[in-house]
C-alpha cells in the first residue's frame, strides 16, 4: 500500500490565495475604472424651498383665511335668510290688509241686505254654502227668505223625478232632499199630467242635457236655472242656440220672470188674477251672485190666501234683487231646511213634484 503525502495547512493557503488572486485583481480594476451609478431624475423640485417651520406658518394663515371666509358667508347667509323671512312676513301682511279691503265692498253690500232682511232665524255654514232663513211678515202676507251664497258652484243642483228611469215620476221635496243628502230644498219648475205620469213643462235641462228636447219660449213661460260657473240664468229663449251661450248645468221652467236687470216686468194679466194670491216659490240673485229665495204661506189656490206677484215684485226690488224667477206655486211651493219642512203647504202634505232645486253643504 502506497502511503500519502502529508500536505501541511500553510502550505494549503498558499495555494488558495495564487488560486484567487487574479480575480480579486479582476474585481479591483473593475471597481477603480467603472464610474459608480447616478440618479438622472431632477429632485430639485422636491426639494422645500423653506424650513418645516416656515412652510407650517403658511398652511395656518391659509386655513386662518378659509376659516374667515367661512364665517363671512354664513353672517351673509343668515342676514339674507333674515331679511327673507322679514320680507315673508311684510308681503303677508299687505297681502292680509288687501284681502281685507277687496273684501270690504262684499262685506258692507251683504251688510246692506241682511240689514232689510232682518235678523236669520237659522243658518248653515260650511266650507261650500252660506244659508240664512228669515221670516218675511210685510202685513199682507206672511212667508220665508233664504239667501243662499254659493261658495262652491257644485253645492246647488236640480232633481229629477223621473231619473228613476219611469217617465212622470215624481217625488216630495222633502224625498228629494233625503235621497240626495242634501241640506235644503225648494220646488222648481211647473209640470202638466198626462200620460200616466207626471212630467216637466217644456224645456227641462238636466245631466248635461234636454230632457224632452228644447222647445222654443211660448206665451209667458220662461227657464230658470244655473250655468256651470255657478250663476242664475233665466229668461225666454226662442232659440237652443240662444240657451246654449249660457252654458247652463241645470234649470227648469215656469211663468213669469218677475224682474230682469233690476227693472220690474209687465205680470202677464192671467197671472195677475188666476189666481191673484198664492202660495208661492221664487227664485231671484243679487249683482254679487247670492241667491234668494222667497217662499210664501197660503191655506189654499183659490186666490185669497198669499201673496200676488206684483206684491213680491216690490218686495224683492226692495231687497235689492237684479232677477227673479216665478217658480210652481199653490199646493207645490215647499221649502225644506235641515230635515225640517218649514213652510205649511197648502195642500196639507207635501206634494210631489217632477223638479226640485236642492243645496248641498
Amino acid at each position: 500500500m502506497r502511503k500519502l503525502k502529508y500536505i501541511r495547512p500553510k502550505q494549503l493557503n498558499r495555494t488558495f490565495m495564487l488560486a484567487i488572486a487574479p480575480f480579486i485583481g479582476l474585481l479591483l480594476c473593475m471597481w477603480l475604472l467603472t464610474e459608480p451609478p447616478r440618479l438622472s431624475h431632477d429632485t430639485a423640485a422636491y426639494i422645500p424651498t423653506g424650513s418645516v417651520t416656515e412652510q407650517s406658518a403658511i398652511i395656518k394663515q391659509n386655513l386662518d383665511q378659509a376659516a374667515l371666509s367661512a364665517e363671512q358667508t354664513i353672517s351673509s347667509i343668515e342676514k339674507t335668510a333674515k331679511l327673507y323671512r322679514q320680507t315673508t312676513a311684510t308681503v303677508g301682511t299687505i297681502l292680509k290688509t288687501t284681502e281685507s279691503q277687496a273684501a270690504r265692498p262684499e262685506q258692507i253690500y251683504n251688510r246692506r241686505i241682511t240689514g232689510k232682511l232682518g235678523v236669520p232665524i237659522e243658518t248653515v255654514n260650511s266650507d261650500r254654502i252660506r244659508i240664512e232663513l228669515y221670516k218675511v211678515n210685510p202685513g199682507t202676507y206672511n212667508g220665508y227668505a233664504m239667501k243662499i251664497k254659493l261658495k262652491d258652484s257644485t253645492a246647488m243642483k236640480m232633481s229629477l223625478g223621473s231619473e228613476s228611469g219611469r217617465p212622470g215620476s215624481v217625488e216630495t221635496t222633502m224625498r228629494a232632499v233625503s235621497r240626495h243628502g242634501a241640506v235644503a230644498g225648494i220646488n222648481g219648475g211647473g209640470y202638466a199630467d198626462g200620460n200616466g205620469g207626471r212630467h216637466p213643462l217644456s224645456t227641462t235641462f238636466y245631466n248635461g242635457k234636454y230632457v224632452s228636447g228644447f222647445q222654443p219660449s211660448f206665451k209667458d213661460l220662461a227657464f230658470v236655472g244655473l250655468s256651470e260657473s255657478g250663476k242664475l240664468i233665466g229668461g225666454k229663449f226662442h232659440t237652443q242656440s240662444q240657451l246654449d251661450r249660457l252654458n247652463p248645468r241645470f234649470g227648469a221652467t215656469f211663468v213669469p220672470v218677475l224682474m230682469k236687470n233690476g227693472n220690474l216686468t209687465t205680470i202677464p194679466e192671467k197671472w195677475r188674477t188666476t189666481p191673484r194670491r198664492a202660495p208661492r216659490t221664487v227664485i231671484g240673485n243679487y249683482k254679487d251672485d247670492q241667491l234668494l229665495i222667497l217662499v210664501t204661506e197660503g191655506y189654499d189656490e183659490k186666490g185669497k190666501s198669499g201673496a200676488t206677484l206684483q206684491e213680491l215684485q216690490v218686495k224683492l226690488k226692495k231687497l235689492g234683487v237684479i232677477d227673479a224667477y216665478n217658480l210652481d206655486g199653490g199646493g207645490s211651493a215647499s221649502l225644506v231646511l235641515n230635515g225640517r219642512v218649514v213652510n205649511k203647504p197648502s195642500d196639507g202634505s207635501l206634494r210631489p213634484v217632477p223638479t226640485h232645486f236642492l243645496f248641498f253643504k
